[in-house]
């Protein structure tokens, strides 16, 4: 179970509304206690994909290094990573499964016509073969 403080799921829903109708991406960073992850802060990172950022994502390596030092720094963990998907349902694309990390939860805003919509959190497997929703609160 993922549950995103006020603070930065407030962050996250304007960095998604302001960015559309392109796609947003950050970093969630916060505690994990057994099952739960608590996600204290989250930390606009660029949308470094090449072509139209409207249908993607992608995140620089040292974008993501620099993340997890910031966590880290600041006695937390770098949870999992945030990202927008405008005018369409927050659901977890072949793309975003191929390009995952299987450790970190990977939350998915829906932003229909610049207003939150909905919000899922999805957990990949190791082989990057399917994607488990998990239980989101915020």
């Amino acid at each position: 179970m993922i549950r995103i403080d006020p603070v930065p799921w407030k962050a996250m829903l304007a960095h998604a509304t302001e960015t559309y109708p392109n796609e947003c991406c950050g970093a969630m960073l916060g505690v994990t206690d057994g099952d739960q992850k608590t996600v204290r802060e989250a930390l606009r990172l660029d949308n470094a994909f090449a072509g139209a950022q409207a249908a993607r994502y992608e995140l620089r390596p040292e974008d993501l290094l620099a993340a997890d030092l910031a966590a880290r720094a600041h006695g937390m963990d770098l949870i999992g990573i945030y990202h927008s998907h405008p005018d369409c349902d927050a659901y977890f694309s072949k793309t975003d499964l191929e390009n995952s990390c299987p450790w970190y939860s990977f939350v998915v805003l829906s932003v229909q016509k610049r207003e939150f919509h909905h919000a899922n959190s999805w957990l990949p497997n190791f082989d990057r073969t399917e994607a488990a929703r998990e239980e989101l609160q915020y």
